[in-house]
């Protein structure tokens, strides 16, 4: 082999490697960003086969997708010092490769940044706000509120934050404990308070259907006695005008109806002498001779 042929050889390489190393592919869920000696020149956001300056320029990659980042628990007072702990998660994508790689470079780094800003909204937010407020839909106002704030934040450094989500809110165990016995005696505290209405209440009602009981009976007993005092006054009349009409068969009925009042019973019996007035009807005597007495 010959010197020309191993130099000729030795020039196909230098060009071939020259070649491949001026070109470069951005894939579609892909941007690029074009450096030469490490300062940024071009922004390449379309897809396909691009050129640059062979063994001066390269080229750094930067995810085009929607990412997501899990923020890490923290631990965030409210504005009655309940202690609350916050996992929180974050859906973002890179929009401008220059401004992400002149403030952060790399996504590690602006993950810690958006950690950073999330905790500090989320404390600013949360510890403006009563924990009972925060368990009701409240909370998703203030997630909305929090995911504006945190997106113009992260734009200074080329990022788009699409949304924050909280993904648990939790109480420390020591407090989820005192919480709970708290909770537990309010709820007795409760309980007995509207035993004791109940009770106020039954009471009253038992009262007042008592005195209305009372009010029946005395009206019932009222009319009982004026319509027994009618009765006993036309049966007085009807006794007299009876009495007048024939002494002697009133005498015997009055004497019937107290035989039959004073002797009751199938085994009622006497043992004496049949002496009085009572038993006069059974001595044969005539139905005028009590008349003529």
């Amino acid at each position: 082999m010959s010197k020309l042929t191993i130099f000729g050889g030795i020039i196909a390489i230098a060009i071939a490697i020259t070649a491949l190393s001026s070109l470069y592919v951005v894939r579609e869920n892909e941007q690029a960003l074009i450096l030469q000696f490490g300062n940024p020149q071009i922004q390449v956001n379309d897809a396909g086969l691009h050129f640059k300056t062979p063994f001066i320029q390269d080229v750094i990659y930067f995810d085009k997708r929607v990412l997501d980042y899990d923020a890490s628990a923290a631990e965030i007072p409210t504005l009655d010092q309940k202690q609350l702990v916050v996992d929180a998660f974050a859906r973002y994508k890179i929009i401008d490769p220059l401004k992400f790689y002149q403030t952060v470079a790399t996504e590690s780094i602006a993950e810690s940044q958006l950690n950073n800003i999330i905790n500090s909204n989320l404390r600013d937010s949360f510890g403006k706000q009563p924990f009972t407020k925060l368990m009701t839909e409240t909370r998703a106002q203030l997630m909305a509120e929090i995911s504006k704030k945190v997106d113009t934040a992260m734009r200074n450094l080329g990022i788009q934050v699409i949304d924050v989500r909280i993904k648990r809110v939790d109480l420390p165990e020591e407090n989820s404990q005192a919480i709970f016995r708290r909770m537990q005696t309010q709820r007795e505290q409760e309980a007995r308070r509207i035993r004791a209405e109940g009770d106020r209440k039954a009471r009253e009602i038992r009262a007042d259907a008592d005195k209305q009981q009372r009010v029946i009976v005395a009206e019932a007993k009222k009319t009982s006695e004026i319509l027994r005092g009618e009765g006993d006054a036309v049966a007085t009349k009807l006794y007299n005008d009876a009495f007048g009409r024939d002494r002697d068969f009133f005498d015997f009925y009055r004497s019937l109806q107290a035989m039959r009042t004073g002797l009751t019973g199938d085994t009622t019996s006497y043992v004496g002498p049949p002496q009085g007035e009572f038993y006069r009807f059974f001595k044969g005597e005539s139905l005028g001779s009590s008349s003529g007495k």
